[in-house]
């Protein structure tokens, strides 16, 4: 989800149209209600919020120190003029990089990317076994085959790559994809896409690589995880025959003796 500042309606709502006209969850702030809300957000909805833009609005200095106390979510400041005082004293403040408008949205959301590469020392790509996924809108490959996803099964899958070290909730992804204040679409809708994409993924790579855990969430786990392999056991009955077990022995009942009249 991306969050876009300015105290001008139609900047910050023009901006919005931009994101999610190119499928991707926007928020817009007009000014100082921005600060209120991000106190109010838990330690994972902010893992949700992929880059902040800041345009127009009376604290503008001091949205990325507030932004940093919380997060190391890029943070893209927008300038009118150029000016060399006004874009240093932005970087100064913590932003991560400053664009003249009109920025299209395209740019701003590559120049995120980019911030998010260099301060996770992350590639435009991960590979795990047979298995590629991009960060750059493309479809994952199996075997150097795309495996063509649609946008919202391609962003969770994104979204668990990048976070693969823990484990998402349902929540997590539903606002990270759809956005926090969407009330127009039911989280669960997060589990038929998430059914869909492991089914696809089952299918080309044979097993699975997104682990789900009921109420726990989803986890990436990459490669196809080795099973133990349990060897064979012999057994010695008393009655002389040998018998060859998988897992844990069983008995055979010793054979009836027989009178001979």
């Amino acid at each position: 989800m991306y969050i876009v500042i300015d105290s001008r309606d139609v900047v910050s709502n023009g901006y919005k149209s931009g994101f999610e006209r190119e499928g991707l969850a926007c928020t817009a702030f007009f000014g100082r209600d921005f600060s209120d809300w991000l106190q109010s957000l838990s330690d994972t909805d902010i893992h949700a919020i992929q880059a902040v833009i800041v345009g127009e609005t009376p604290d503008r200095l001091g949205i990325p120190s507030l932004v940093r106390a919380r997060a190391k979510t890029p943070i893209i400041a927008l300038k009118e003029e150029r000016g060399l005082d006004e874009t240093l004293a932005l970087f100064n403040v913590g932003v991560d990089d400053v664009v003249k408008k009109p920025a299209p949205v395209r740019e701003l959301v590559a120049r995120a990317h980019a911030i998010w590469r260099r301060s996770s020392d992350a590639r435009e790509e991960a590979q795990f076994g047979r298995l590629t996924v991009y960060f750059d809108s493309r479809d994952p490959t199996v075997d150097s085959t795309p495996l063509e996803l649609p946008r919202r099964e391609r962003q969770i899958l994104e979204y668990l790559v990048k976070n693969r070290r823990r484990r998402i909730t349902k929540t997590q992804l539903f606002n990270a994809i759809y956005g926090l204040f969407n009330d127009n679409v039911d989280e669960t809708v997060i589990e038929g896409h998430i059914s869909k994409l492991r089914k696809k993924l089952r299918q080309r790579l044979g097993y699975d690589v997104i682990d789900a855990k009921r109420f726990a969430g989803y986890a990436f786990i990459g490669e196809r995880q080795p099973c133990e392999v349990v060897q064979p056991a012999a057994i010695h009955h008393p009655t002389g025959l040998s018998v060859v077990t998988v897992g844990k022995p069983f008995a055979i009942d010793r054979p009836a003796n027989r009178t001979t009249n």
